[in-house]
């Protein structure tokens, strides 16, 4: 998805975003269409929010492979943490990281990526509490924010394991939860949501409803998001961009049975620097599973121009998802790797 340098992360190509594997897609609607026990919270009523279907849009590229699409949020230049009016206790300023310090090829490490509980609820909550928030549209900040959410049945084995719904639950609590059912770390779920739409410092009824980023293939005009509103809402989104790392570290290659390749994986692989080709890319080497994951979930790296001006506007052909993802995540937490 079309990213803002501050915030939000580049699309991925709409020629990706093609899937020849309907098979997929239909396994992939299973996984939010029962409901079942799981992850501790007692058997609740669907979500409350308009359109929040768990069905995922995890549409294929041309290959094949289940692609995830971040939407666009902030304007140009926007940083990820814009001036707000702190709140009482707000976290002091982030250390500024430098372009230079990124490394195309390893840019979270399989340790940090896949620990679950480097956070506890409390301190989810606690991280919630500490940020500077501005909300707009009258949603509240994510400390204040609660809802209603639906039971989701667990996938295959080594997969994500089930969700079971409850009643006014908070965003700190379905973040934990679906961390634990996935095993994936809650800072990586934390940075996508800012990376993404903004949803910690500015949230907005647009930011809740497409979290993530999911769902939104760039087949819009000049590479822009066209979210599907079927998997709108923010349990959804939370859930299905964590199955969505959690399929590709189980099927790092190909789907069994199936026979593309996914087009970002271990190894030496070309990576564009935009969705236009004509703005060229290089060969990275990918070390890990965690940074072949990001560049599924979306498939650039930052050119020159926007590693010079790290935290703002590069040039025409920047992209800024996979730099914003280790800028905010260095910024809050320290080291990715």
């Amino acid at each position: 998805m079309l990213s803002k340098p501050g915030s939000d992360s580049r699309p991925t190509r709409a020629g990706q975003l093609r899937a020849p594997l309907l098979a997929a897609c239909a396994t992939l609607a299973l996984i939010g269409a029962f409901f079942a026990g799981g992850i501790d919270g007692p058997s609740a009523e669907a979500a409350t929010e308009p359109g929040s279907g768990s069905t995922p849009n995890a549409t294929a590229t041309t290959s094949g492979t289940p692609t995830a699409t971040p939407t666009r949020g902030a304007t140009p230049g926007a940083t990820s943490t814009p001036t707000p009016t702190p709140k009482p206790g707000a976290s002091p300023s982030p250390t500024p990281v430098s372009g230079t310090e990124f490394t195309a090829g390893d840019i979270i490490s399989d340790e940090n990526f896949y620990d679950a509980n480097a956070l506890s609820e409390a301190g989810i909550q606690s991280f919630f509490a500490s940020q500077s928030c501005t909300p707009k549209d009258g949603v509240p900040c994510l400390a204040d924010f609660r809802k209603t959410t639906k039971s989701i049945r667990a996938a295959e084995p080594g997969h994500c394991a089930a969700y079971r719904g409850a009643t006014n639950e908070s965003a700190a609590r379905i973040v934990w939860k679906v961390a634990h059912a996935c095993g994936i770390n809650p800072k990586v779920l934390l940075v996508l949501m800012q990376k993404e739409q903004s949803l910690i410092s500015s949230p907005s009824t647009y930011g809740y409803a497409r979290a993530m980023g999911w769902g939104c293939p760039d087949t819009g005009p000049d590479f822009s998001a066209k979210c599907d509103a079927d998997y709108f809402g923010f349990q959804n989104q939370v859930y299905q961009s964590a199955w969505q790392f959690r399929q590709y570290t189980l099927y790092p290659l190909n789907v069994p049975g199936e026979t593309y390749q996914r087009a970002y994986h271990i190894g030496p692989v070309f990576i564009q620097y935009s969705p236009d080709p004509v703005c060229g890319g290089s060969t990275v080497d990918i070390k890990n599973q965690a940074t072949a994951n990001l560049y599924l979930y979306t498939p650039y790296q930052p050119n020159a121009a926007a590693l010079a001006n790290v935290s703002g506007t590069g040039d025409d052909c920047s992209a800024y998802g996979n730099r914003n993802f280790w800028r905010i995540y260095t910024e809050w937490f320290g080291p990715s790797t």
